[in-house]
């Protein structure tokens, strides 16, 4: 086990997959250029040549499209979508195609197939990249859709993902690049399903995607100082849902709330909440709430932007409410310390 970053972990994982199977490889806009999406990309052109890490340009459907023609002839292609919001312009090709050839074949086709896509915010970067979108890729059946939010998980998930003969999307926050974890060696390879209890607590369960793990431990240590002991889950796969796991830290605490990085209203946060109003409607002292984005487009102003994304500060006002707990004094607990370390937008 050694530290790493995320982006480390993601980059040692696209080594050791290349390096193994010659029928991986990796594309998009901006791969192979001097920042190297993040640094996810470092030294995978020097080491194994720009036929097999290469940018192109920006024709999201076409990209979608290559990828899927490529993992039906027996390659194994890994593609970059250096913000989420751009794979809108690949629908057709993602919903109508690369989900439906396993399907439509019987079987006999596999479409081994990875896209990594990058969410989270920047520098005032307003409406058009400021999207999640997660709960609308998991509606569709035939798509794998995983958020780590550890090193370990973009490591393993990662290694999982490549070595798939489903296609899997891998949504990124870019936030999470700089974090520090335990990371194992080449052996390591996390399962693309099944959540992961960060953690213990018996008050109060947190279930959070991505970032808001994040914003969820920083939530939890807040709402300790008032007694409260809260339970954080890791969803980490979206589809499949792991709705088990949450349901058994339900039975123990009482209370949910699920904290997603996306909008709020027909989200993931709803699925989830269906699901345990199902399972645990007699263990529930209280409805399950939801945080995420507010429902609108993101502005660009930082005062509305930082209203916009939900925080631990959300989290936390939604527990106090939830409760019944009075107001803890948040003056002068920074909530938004981390946009001080981002360097630029690839």
């Amino acid at each position: 086990m050694r530290t790493l970053t995320y982006r480390d972990g993601i980059n040692e994982a696209l080594h050791e997959e290349m390096a193994t199977d010659p029928s991986v490889f990796v594309y998009g806009i901006d791969v192979g250029d001097h920042k190297r999406i993040f640094g996810t990309t470092k030294n995978l052109v020097e080491d194994f040549g720009e036929e097999r890490c290469f940018s192109t340009p920006l024709a999201e459907d076409t990209l979608v499209g290559f990828g899927l023609g490529a993992a039906l002839t027996g390659q194994r292609p890994v593609n970059v979508h250096m913000r989420v919001d751009f794979l809108l312009l690949a629908m057709n090709q993602l919903f109508n195609m690369v989900t439906t050839w396993r399907y439509g074949s019987g079987g006999s086709l596999k479409v081994p197939f990875v896209i990594r896509a990058i969410i989270g915010r920047g520098w005032g970067q307003s409406y058009q990249h400021s999207k999640s979108l997660q709960s609308m890729f998991a509606h569709f059946p035939g798509l794998r859709v995983v958020m780590p939010a550890t090193p370990a998980d973009a490591k393993g998930m990662l290694k999982a993902a490549i070595r798939s003969d489903d296609p899997v999307l891998m949504i990124e926050h870019r936030w999470l690049y700089d974090a520090e974890g335990q990371v194992g060696g080449a052996d390591l390879v996390a399962p693309l399903e099944g959540a992961a209890v960060l953690r213990p607590g018996t008050d109060l369960t947190i279930a959070a995607t991505s970032w808001m793990n994040v914003e969820a431990m920083h939530a939890a240590t807040i709402l300790a100082r008032s007694g409260v002991s809260c339970e954080v889950v890791d969803i980490r796969s979206v589809a499949p849902l792991d709705d088990t796991t949450v349901a058994m830290s339900v039975a123990k605490t009482g209370y949910c709330i699920v904290a997603d990085t996306d909008w709020v209203p027909y989200g993931l946060g709803a699925e989830l909440a269906a699901r345990l109003h199902n399972t645990c409607f007699g263990m529930l002292k209280a409805p399950v709430k939801r945080v995420g984005c507010a429902f609108t487009h993101c502005p660009s102003a930082r005062p509305l932007e930082n209203n916009f994304y939900p925080s631990a500060r959300h989290i936390v006002r939604e527990a106090e409410a939830l409760l019944e707990l009075p107001p803890t004094d948040l003056d002068g607990e920074d909530f938004y310390s981390y946009e001080k370390k981002f360097r630029g937008p690839f």
